[in-house]
């Protein structure tokens, strides 16, 4: 089960370019429990998806290809 997203530790990457399009992630929870949460840095009150660590650096690996 997940936190309650206020008590989690989010982070943005550090490739934010600050334009405000930005995916924010708990590692400290992902690290405890290979759950990765992420979120819609602009609704830190919205949904988040509960991704396993093979799809979340799945999404990565496709945020960082010129395929986008």
């Amino acid at each position: 089960m997940i936190e309650s997203p206020s008590s989690l530790n989010w982070i943005k990457s550090s490739y934010s370019g600050g334009g405000g399009e930005c995916v924010e992630w708990a590692p400290a929870h992902a690290s405890a429990t290979g759950i990765v949460p992420v979120r819609d840095s602009k609704r830190p009150g919205g949904p988040e998806l509960l991704l396993s660590a093979t799809a979340f650096a799945g999404l990565v690996a496709l945020a960082r290809s010129t395929e986008l």
